[in-house]
């Protein structure tokens, strides 16, 4: 799903926010994987609109993840990912991602980008 910005200062704010949290994510991911025998392999898709996707693989279980969907969790305020649904869904940046010299908090944007992938990453141990 596409996100939908109310408004010119929320679109800035994003493509601020994106491409930081973007690495932050995978960052993370590296991190977290290393003690275990999960393997992470990345590909681009190009449906339903391009993108990147995360694999990860342990034996016969496999899991595949939209990275701008992790990415959108991030940087927006109680975003829910809709696979189903065609329409833009209006979003809400998080500002406590931004400082108050406007540029990013890194210490926000680490701490939320570690607690989504340790959320993403306790689902394999689930299956």
């Amino acid at each position: 799903m596409k996100p939908k910005f109310k408004d010119n200062i929320a679109w800035q704010q994003a493509q601020m926010l994106m491409q930081p949290a973007f690495i932050r994510i995978l960052d993370q991911v590296r991190k977290q994987l290393e003690p275990t025998n999960w393997k992470a392999t990345y590909k681009d898709v190009k449906t339903p609109i391009p993108g990147y996707q995360m694999c990860l693989e342990h034996e016969s279980t496999s899991m595949c993840f939209d990275l701008w969907e992790l990415c959108y969790q991030v940087c927006f305020r109680d975003y829910s990912p809709t696979a189903i649904e065609t329409e833009s869904q209006e979003v809400e940046i998080d500002t406590n991602l931004i400082d108050q010299a406007g540029e990013v908090d890194w210490h926000c944007l680490d701490a939320k980008a570690e607690k989504l992938v340790t959320q993403v990453l306790s689902k394999l141990t689930a299956t």
